[in-house]
C-alpha cells in the first residue's frame, strides 16, 4: 500500500509585507554618477584632459619662438660684430641704407613711377 503525502497548509499572515528599498541599486547608481561626474570633469575641467593638451601646445609655440629669438638674437650679434670691426660691413650699410658714395662715385636712383589708372 502506498501512502498519500501529507499536504501541510501555512497560514499567510495578514498585514502587508513593508517595502525594503533596494540598496544595492542606490549604491550602484550613486557610484555609476559619480564616475561619471568625475569623467566630464576629467576631460572638460579645468585642469581636464583638453586643457592639459592647449597647453602642451603652447608650451611647443613658446618653445620654437624662444628658438627662433634666440637664433634672431646671435645673427643680430654676429651683424653688431661685424660693424664693429669690419671696415667692409660698414662701407656695405653706409652705402645701402645712408646712400653714401666715394669720392668720385656718382650715385644714380632709380624709382619706379606707378602709373595712376584713371
Amino acid at each position: 500500500m502506498t501512502r498519500a503525502p501529507a499536504t501541510y497548509s501555512y497560514s499567510v499572515p495578514a498585514w502587508p509585507a513593508i517595502p525594503r528599498r533596494d540598496t544595492r541599486r542606490f549604491w550602484s547608481r550613486l557610484l555609476l554618477f559619480t564616475a561619471s561626474l568625475l569623467l566630464v570633469n576629467g576631460l572638460f575641467g579645468e585642469r581636464g584632459l583638453l586643457e592639459s593638451l592647449r597647453a602642451r601646445r603652447a608650451y611647443a609655440a613658446a618653445g620654437e619662438d624662444l628658438a627662433r629669438l634666440r637664433r634672431e638674437n646671435q645673427a643680430l650679434r654676429q651683424h653688431a660684430r661685424l660693424l664693429r670691426s669690419d671696415p667692409a660691413a660698414i662701407e656695405a650699410v653706409a652705402r645701402g641704407e645712408l646712400g653714401l658714395v666715394r669720392a668720385g662715385e656718382i650715385l644714380v636712383t632709380v624709382r619706379d613711377l606707378r602709373r595712376t589708372s584713371r
